[in-house]
């Protein structure tokens, strides 16, 4: 019988926030959000210039935790989190540490997307979920070796996950999603009429 094995394996970390401490109200972390983007003059500012849908903090502000306890709270979570994955990993880390880099709100509207990118200057990225109403978009994880599969015939409907171009996840409120920088994603349309908010960030190793 033939030995076939799997190599070369995209990791996809999973989590509730809540398995790591400490607690984090949601609702008070998606008023934040909220409060954040109304007062943000330059992020506004910046979405629209750039027609970004929606609102992000990503091109404007690089101290939330400062502002608000709750992302301070929330950093020792994603921390922990984080830490999990790179032992999952087996990064020999050399006693230097993963660190915050940086981390943003983003606030989708319907029709909003956000198209395939990734992240070449971090480590580890990944986002919270802090408002997924129904029928709002999943998280489009795209294979990356799409680009050297010039004469690859397309894989049969229903293939398995690990076999699929694309894998599509659909977090719930509270879920934390991590993966290693380098893979390429993106936000599908928001088909939902309400705001899609989430909290995204990356990790460098320092």
């Amino acid at each position: 019988m033939a030995d076939i094995s799997s190599l070369f394996v995209t990791r996809l970390y999973r989590a509730a926030l809540s398995e790591h401490g400490p607690a984090i109200d949601n609702d008070e972390l998606e008023a934040s959000c909220f409060t954040i983007a109304e007062d943000d003059e330059a992020g506004q500012e910046w979405c629209e210039s750039e027609g970004y849908p929606g609102y992000t903090s990503y091109a404007s502000l690089t101290d939330l935790p400062w502002r608000f306890p709750i992302f301070s709270d929330l950093v020792k979570v994603l921390d922990a989190h984080v830490a999990a994955f790179a032992e999952d990993l087996e990064f020999d880390l050399d006693g230097r540490n993963l660190v915050l880099e940086d981390i943003w709100i983003n606030i989708l509207p319907e029709g909003g997307m956000h198209s395939s990118h990734l992240h070449p200057h971090s480590v580890i990225s990944g986002t919270t979920y802090v408002s997924m109403p129904e029928g709002t978009s999943a998280l489009k994880l795209e294979d990356p070796r799409s680009a050297r599969m010039m004469a690859a015939p397309p894989r049969r409907k229903g293939c398995r996950e690990e076999l699929k171009a694309f894998v599509y996840q659909t977090p719930t409120v509270g879920d934390v999603l991590l993966w290693e920088s380098w893979l390429r994603h993106e936000v599908p349309m928001n088909m939902a009429e309400d705001e899609r908010v989430s909290v995204s960030f990356n990790y460098r190793w320092e």
